[in-house]
């Protein structure tokens, strides 16, 4: 081991430490609560040893939370905007002051590598600033002139919301919800996913240091449990969701009684396509970035290669070449590149994919460099070459580190294959056709595409897929249109004449 490794090991440790004092709490009302005294286990992937106790919550919990959030949301929902400003500001102070405990306890919890980790505590703190900046104007509408009378719109906060995070670079993606909901004027019950809960708990401390008690509430909790009693709780007036397209299925039939709005961001089956006369290394960079990165374990990844038949041998011996050089190993060691998958059953789901390609026909080439750690949910990098497209391995969200490799003959037969799934998430684009590139992206159904480059985050563009990839679009003031509604008044402009009925 190298130094730089131990001591990150002895840092992580020195961060995880707290968590074994007892049973990690919700956080409701502005303090913490440990519910019914029922708890679930929190695993590593690293090494499959328990992290923490965390608390289980119920009907009862999420009660007590939505009701937080409902006493809390007049008052949070007429602080002004500028006081909302400087308050997330505030938490994006704090975030950042914490980002080296938020990375390692990330690490351990999720099984993402520091190498990306280091990062996600500060593009948390930059979604606060972000959202911050723009809560001064969260409200603004239109005018609308008519003949007699003014229209103008003005938005207000829908209410108390439910947010529920996924497991995959968790800390970021909360804030990426939360952080809008709070400067639109909402109060939040945040449920994170029960496989990476312990950073929800660092957010929801920094948090509570900062704004009124029952703007922020969390529960922690099984999906199918607190989940559930979430999006049903009739104090909830919308959900903002990040996770699998079944799982947002469930949540929107279980919200409908109460007439929910629903926010859905869910998975993705995204092609890259490259044509003949793409920059095929830099198509190859963004490719494998998109795939290899973060495990595999992202909904933007680029599962699907599709490569223009004339330069598809050399694409795949080329990817072969570097998956092989991928470097697996504990998230903590700063060379590593590929850590564990998130749990023992995503492995598993993950790994019998590596099995069903050759039972398809696919020819499954296996990457990795060293040998795969004898404990952890570690799944070997994978290129499905030789593959089509009506494969399961093309069809299906594998969600871990297998990149599907398919030929095709001309700009038609791409674009048909691009669309031939029932996901429409991201799409990436690589030619020096600018005519093309644009017929592409213009035809593709995806609702980010991105062209000659990988997924290049930008707050103020709009974020979200079409068909069974999700409902809504986040980012920039996209957020607003989900947490707000739009309210029309109309001011008589003189006395006008009114019909007169009863004379």
């Amino acid at each position: 081991m190298t130094k730089p490794f131990i001591d990150n090991q002895q840092r992580a440790e020195a961060y995880l430490a707290r968590f074994k004092a007892g049973p990690v709490p919700h956080w409701i009302d502005g303090k913490p609560d440990a519910g019914a005294g029922e708890t679930f286990d929190d695993l590593s992937p690293v090494d499959g040893r328990l992290l923490a106790k965390i608390a289980r919550g119920r009907e009862a919990d999420v009660d007590r939370a939505a009701k937080a959030a409902g006493r809390a949301f007049p008052a949070w929902s007429r602080t002004t905007g500028s006081e909302r400003r400087a308050l997330l500001h505030k938490i994006a102070d704090k975030i950042v002051a914490r980002a080296d405990e938020i990375a390692f306890i990330e690490c351990m919890d999720s099984g993402q590598a520091l190498r990306y980790m280091s990062k996600a505590a500060l593009r948390a703190a930059e979604n606060f600033r972000f959202f911050a900046d723009r809560a001064p104007n969260a409200g603004n509408g239109l005018a609308l002139p008519a003949e007699g009378q003014l229209n103008y719109t003005i938005r207000q906060p829908i209410g108390p919301v439910g947010v529920i995070t996924p497991w995959n670079t968790p800390f970021m993606l909360s804030t990426w919800k939360i952080a809008p909901a709070l400067a639109a004027g909402c109060t939040v019950v945040h449920k994170p996913a029960e496989w990476s809960p312990l950073t929800a708990m660092l957010l929801s401390e920094i948090a509570g240091e900062v704004l009124p008690a029952g703007v922020l509430n969390l529960v922690h909790g099984i999906g199918e449990e607190a989940g559930r009693a979430l999006t049903e709780h009739p104090a909830i007036k919308a959900i903002g969701f990040v996770g699998e397209s079944a799982t947002g299925s469930r949540i929107m039939a279980q919200g409908a009684p109460t007439l929910k709005r629903v926010h859905f961001e869910l998975g993705g089956k995204n092609p890259i396509v490259i044509f003949d006369d793409a920059d095929l290394e830099r198509a190859i960079d963004g490719a494998l970035f998109m795939i290899y990165s973060l495990n595999g374990e992202r909904c933007t990844s680029s599962s699907r290669a599709l490569v223009q038949a004339g330069i598809y041998d050399e694409f795949v011996r080329s990817a072969t070449e570097r998956i092989k050089k991928i470097k697996i190993g504990h998230p903590l060691d700063p060379a590593t590149e590929l850590g564990p998958l998130i749990h023992v059953n995503h492995l598993e789901k993950v790994t019998r994919y590596y099995a069903l390609a050759k039972q398809e026909g696919a020819r499954v080439i296996e990457g990795g460099v060293g040998e795969k750690p004898a404990r952890g949910y570690y799944a070997m990098p994978v290129l499905f070459a030789d593959a089509r497209n009506e494969m399961r391995i093309a069809q299906e969200e594998i969600f871990g580190p297998a990149l599907t490799a398919i030929p095709f003959q001309d700009e038609a037969e791409a674009l048909k294959l691009a669309n031939d799934v029932r996901y429409g998430l991201t799409a990436y684009i690589w030619t020096r056709d600018v005519a093309r590139a644009h017929r592409m992206a213009q035809g593709v159904e995806a609702g980010m595409v991105w062209i000659n480059s990988e997924n290049v985050r930008h707050l103020p563009a709009p974020f979200g897929g079409v068909k069974a990839s999700g409902i809504g679009r986040d980012g920039g003031d996209y957020s607003f249109d989900f947490y707000m509604e739009t309210k029309n008044i109309a001011v008589a402009l003189g006395d006008h004449k009114i019909p007169k009925i009863g004379e």
